[in-house]
């Protein structure tokens, strides 16, 4: 069980006296825990002290110690997980790594984010590979029978969608891996929007690889991500771009590649929020990750059971197994309006636009859906202060 008073008191947004925001875009960028903003600015003010280098050198197992905790998060190794700016960038600096030549084929899933299909696009229309959309069943997840008849040797990458951003779909990763598996093809989860919600276990999953954000579900700070590589995957793959990091100069026209998920990563990087995710993820293993994804699952249960009561509300939600986004949309109101007239009663909820999801979208001819997330901080008078409200636009 959580302690409801204890995440209140560890949320900085919290510090009012009078009603309390309902904050329902965790899908977005969620409400850190304090201690990750205290983190995060305890470092910069050490680096104000003594310059960014000393203060990274004082912090060096704490850093270390981020990709610990992420990988006990996700049942893997540390040395397989490479830390990043965003969930964007760690997918493509594993897709951009990846061998195509002329022929080859590209999968990607229907409900696919428009960061990854746009780089599949670029990189097929440079190798003179091509990209082909792996058809979603009558309930709106990847149709794996269908995978399984589009799969022969020239497919030799498959883009899989944990849960989109669009909607409260859960794919069935571990089934599509397999199929793919079968004719060698690499698999790369976006797991953006699952990652901090639901449960993930990559040796149980099977991908090769699998990309996530520290913003969102995980509440840590923004500008953070990290790359989990199967290992001996990781090993028969260079990267795009290397620095002094990621490979060791090892002669006038020689360099040695770092041998595990860190020839991924470059030097530089923002040292405060990549503390700030170690803190966020640290928070999560503390409270029990199982318990967190039981309570998101509950709050956006209980949304989904009564939002469809209220007059002129359609939900969009597709899937037999369901995340913690809830999408709808009102009849008669631009979700954009919804979304403003909700911002001035103190509620937050963002919009999912056709163009972030456009094979998805397009086919459901939807333009825009209204997207309600909540996280285990959000308490059930917020989400039924969100119903009325809801229940007064609509009408």
């Amino acid at each position: 069980m959580l302690d409801t008073d204890r995440l209140r008191a560890d949320i900085p947004a919290y510090d009012t006296a009078g009603p309390p925001p309902v904050f329902l875009d965790s899908a977005g960028s969620s409400l850190p825990p304090r201690i990750v903003v205290d983190t995060a600015v305890a470092h910069l003010r050490r680096e104000a002290e003594i310059g960014g280098y000393r203060a990274a050198s004082e912090r060096l197992d704490d850093l270390a110690a981020v990709k610990t905790a992420i990988a006990t998060l996700i049942n893997a190794d540390a040395s397989a997980i490479a830390l990043s700016d965003s969930a964007s960038r760690s997918w493509s600096d594993f897709f951009y790594a990846v061998p195509l030549r002329p022929g080859d084929r590209i999968l990607v899933s229907g409900s696919d984010y428009a960061s990854n299909v746009i780089a599949a696009l670029q990189r097929a229309r440079a190798a003179g590979a091509t990209v082909e959309a792996i058809p979603s069943d009558d309930t709106g997840q990847i149709d794996l029978v269908a995978l399984d008849s589009m799969l022969d040797d020239s497919v030799k990458i498959v883009s899989l969608l944990h849960a989109p951003t669009n909607g409260g779909l859960v794919n069935p990763v571990a089934e599509a891996t397999r199929i793919a598996h079968r004719v060698g093809a690499l698999v790369l989860l976006d797991a953006c929007q699952s990652a901090g919600q639901i449960g993930i276990d990559v040796a149980e999953l099977g991908v090769d690889a699998m990309s996530a954000t520290g913003r969102k579900w995980l509440r840590g700070p923004r500008g953070t991500g990290f790359l989990y590589v199967r290992p001996d995957v990781c090993r028969e793959l260079e990267p795009s771009r290397l620095d002094l990091h990621s490979a060791a100069w090892t002669g006038p026209q020689d360099y040695r590649v770092a041998p595990d998920a860190s020839r991924f990563e470059f030097w530089e990087c923002d040292v405060a929020a990549r503390l700030g995710l170690g803190a966020a993820v640290n928070y999560l293993l503390d409270l029990g990750p199982e318990n967190v994804y039981a309570d998101v699952a509950a709050k956006a249960r209980h949304l989904r059971e009564n939002l469809p009561s209220i007059r002129g509300i359609t939900l969009r939600d597709l899937g037999t197994e369901h995340s913690g986004i809830v999408s709808f949309t009102v009849d008669g109101v631009d979700p954009g309006q919804v979304r403003e007239t909700l911002r001035a009663a103190d509620i937050t909820v963002t919009v999912s636009y056709r163009s972030s999801t456009l094979l998805d979208m397009s086919a459901r001819r939807l333009e825009s859906v209204v997207r309600a997330s909540p996280h285990c901080f959000v308490t059930l008078e917020e989400l039924d202060r969100f119903l009325e409200a809801v229940d007064r636009l609509a009408g």
